[in-house]
């Protein structure tokens, strides 16, 4: 089966590339012109700028009418407008940038030959990300403008994975379906090699565009299908957003991987496993189906390939109708025939009916190998707003899993905690109330997460300084409400454990 990667397909345009020959240069003048994240929002203005990431270019274009290099900038590779020869003379070295393909000359006027994307690293690095014309979101095409053959740039899909990915410093690192070259871009940051696949050589050529402008090292570029160009080959880290859309066929490769049903993201997530050096990291993005008779959790877990903790998490449920319709505008069927669009809408809703899915989720998954004989395999559901970047709190979620694999209910009274940061204690209850009806603990970072206590754990946490034992802290408890220390020494680990592995009480190392 040959499978593409994401933002792209694979038939191979024949379309030529920009040259990075003097990517340097270009991306001096980008710079010194302010053509950054920053710099455009300063140009732009807040309205303009968020009208831009709908794909409404008409504010932006009113905001550049001035001939600074900046203005110029934008109108030239985010609007992909023509810009006067002698405006983009100010703002480029234009010879080198016509010799090496980055723009095209049309009499008296010069045209952007791909589209090139400020984007904001997570330490304030001004990095760019080169795509086909009209395929970056919130460019001039917008996503209305993709095409099946189409390299797409930054997106929600990108931005969240890029997130969610644990930042420590590696040997290896793969980027699967790399497409632009976004995850390889964030890897090159804290990997010493980094290796970015793609079914279509022209996306790693998009790749090589984006590192060589954002000032990134090269990676190593490998052509062909899920990790058949890497062999076995291990890695400490691995990353992909797949095309991971349940469709009937595979139309839009740039988003249907070709398999049936949710296999593409089976496959990648059980053969990830094999390829994974001992502590590595593999994180995804992923649909996969609700089936009738069927737990969505099961059906996850499943996939885990033995010697991995994992840690799924379902973001959004959409039901099947609600699904077709989404990616049906986003091919643009809603604007064809409407006899057309009711026959692409039964062969979708034909094929979940014989897979028997009754609606399809989305969100994260991430492998740790372990090699443990007792892996963790936590798998839930959490729509709630999270705070990004989220890297460092699923790393901390794989260690609490270590050390509760550790420490059994008599080693945990032994050990000390401390609340983390950022957490406040909520009580509800009737206004007058003596007592409160329940006590919540709230995160404020991180995933955010609420949790219910009863009175023993809502004083319990809040006494967790790191000075004394989990122990003592209950016994002074138990004298305070007149209960028998060994009973509650006996009925709190549980809630103990809890409160340990969703990150509201913290081990303190000794």
């Amino acid at each position: 089966m040959i499978v593409s990667g994401s933002g792209h397909n694979g038939r191979v345009s024949t379309t030529s590339l920009p040259a990075p020959d003097h990517a340097a240069r270009l991306r001096d003048a980008l710079l010194a012109a302010a053509f950054t994240a920053d710099g455009l929002l300063d140009l732009l203005g807040a309205p303009a700028y968020a009208a831009l990431a709908r794909s409404e270019t008409v504010p932006a274009l009113r905001a550049t009418r001035g001939e600074a290099p900046l203005d110029t900038l934008v109108r030239l590779f985010l609007l992909q407008q023509p810009v006067a020869y002698e405006s983009a003379r100010a703002a480029l070295p234009l010879e080198e940038a016509l010799a090496d393909g980055w723009v095209v000359r049309d009499g008296d006027e010069v045209r952007a030959t791909v589209d090139v994307r400020p984007y904001g690293g997570p330490e304030g690095q001004d990095w760019f990300i080169v795509s086909d014309l009209g395929c970056a979101v919130g460019g001039a095409g917008g996503a209305s403008g993709r095409d099946e053959a189409m390299v797409l740039g930054v997106g929600g899909a990108s931005t969240t994975l890029a997130g969610i990915t644990v930042r420590r410093p590696v040997g290896s690192a793969l980027d699967l379906g790399t497409g632009s070259g976004i995850q390889a871009l964030h890897a090159a940051q804290h990997a010493t090699r980094v290796t970015a696949t793609d079914l279509n050589a022209r996306a790693l050529d998009f790749t090589r565009l984006t590192l060589a402008l954002s000032g990134a090292p090269e990676a190593e570029l490998r052509t062909g299908s899920l990790y058949e160009p890497v062999g076995e080959e291990t890695y400490d880290l691995i990353v992909s957003n797949p095309p991971f859309v349940i469709s009937p066929g595979a139309r839009l490769t740039y988003r249907d991987g070709g398999m049936g049903g949710d296999d593409l993201c089976r496959t990648l997530v059980q053969q990830a496993g094999e390829r994974l050096n001992p502590g590595g990291y593999a994180q995804f993005l992923a649909n996969w189906q609700h089936v009738e008779g069927e737990e969505w959790q099961d059906r996850l877990r499943s996939w885990v390939p033995r010697g991995c903790d994992a840690w799924i998490v379902q973001r959004e449920v959409q039901d099947i109708t609600q699904y077709a319709e989404l990616w049906l505008r986003d091919a643009g069927d809603h604007h064809t025939d409407p006899a057309r669009y009711a026959e692409r809408y039964e062969a979708w809703l034909d094929e979940f009916e014989a897979r028997k899915t009754r609606a399809v989720g989305f969100g994260w998954i991430t492998l740790r190998r372990t090699d443990s004989e007792q892996p963790s395999i936590v798998a839930e559901e959490w729509p709630h707003p999270v705070e990004q970047p989220l890297g460092d709190a699923v790393h901390a979620h794989f260690e609490r899993q270590d050390y509760l694999r550790r420490h059994d209910d008599a080693a945990l009274l032994a050990d000390r905690f401390r609340l983390a940061d950022e957490v406040v204690q909520e009580q509800v209850g009737l206004p007058g109330a003596e007592d409160p009806e329940h006590v919540v603990l709230r995160q404020n970072r991180g995933m955010r997460r609420a949790t219910k206590v009863d009175t023993v754990g809502a004083g319990f946490a809040g006494v967790c300084d790191g000075q004394l034992p989990a122990g003592r802290i209950l016994d002074a408890i138990a004298q305070l409400i007149d209960e028998d220390p060994v009973r509650l020494r006996d009925r709190t680990p549980e809630a103990i454990r809890l409160l340990v592995e969703q990150g509201f009480l913290e081990p303190v190392a000794e």
